[in-house]
């Protein structure tokens, strides 16, 4: 199996997803995004559940290079400042260039509602970030316990759909219009959960 071509064919089906949601995810629609061979994407993916999974790995593999390729090689941010530039990155990426990627990842959460063992795939990408959340906390000095681990990750789910749409009032109701004083501001929220 050509694999240049296997991740083509699974970039272009996040493409699709995201553009035509769950619905639109055919193997047809995925040749013509991957601008292969009618069947191609059949040949590699027999079944619509065997796209949706390849979809589903290659997404956690985007999010886990960017991820660290935003940490860097050291043990992490050094401090809360660190901690919200990180943060602030992985935000502007879901409304950049991670957008597709982002968008896909909510329709297979959509799709899993349906499919249990999509559900079951997709679990321990969402559940990760906590402890990768709480890792990050830590590595900044800041309250690391399950609760904070908690505010941050579920904080920064939630503001996912509000980046993807864009509408500027929701943004600005949100603190979502400034992602650098955004995350500042969660992580004090964070820090003050340690001190009660």
């Amino acid at each position: 199996m050509n694999q240049d071509r296997r991740d083509r064919l699974r970039d272009a089906a996040i493409g699709v997803l995201a553009e035509a949601g769950g619905r639109g995810l055919t193997h047809r629609a995925v040749d013509a995004a991957a601008a292969v061979p009618t069947g191609t994407a059949k040949n590699y993916f027999a079944t619509r559940d065997a796209l949706l999974r390849a979809v589903a790995e290659r997404c956690l593999e985007q999010y886990r290079a960017l991820a660290a390729a935003l940490a860097g090689d050291g043990p992490g941010p050094g401090d809360a400042q660190e901690l919200a530039a990180l943060l602030a990155g992985l935000l502007r990426d879901v409304a950049g260039p991670g957008r597709a990627r982002v968008l896909a990842y909510l329709e297979l959460q959509t799709e899993a509602t349906r499919r249990p063992w999509l559900a079951e795939l997709l679990d321990p990408i969402a559940a990760s970030d906590f402890a990768a959340h709480a890792h990050l906390l830590h590595a900044a000095g800041l309250p690391a316990g399950p609760e904070q681990a908690r505010t941050l990750t579920l904080a920064l789910h939630g503001a996912l759909p509000h980046l993807l749409a864009g509408a500027p009032d929701t943004l600005a109701a949100a603190g979502l219009d400034d992602l650098d004083a955004f995350t500042r501001g969660l992580l004090a929220a964070v820090r003050s959960q340690g001190t009660r």
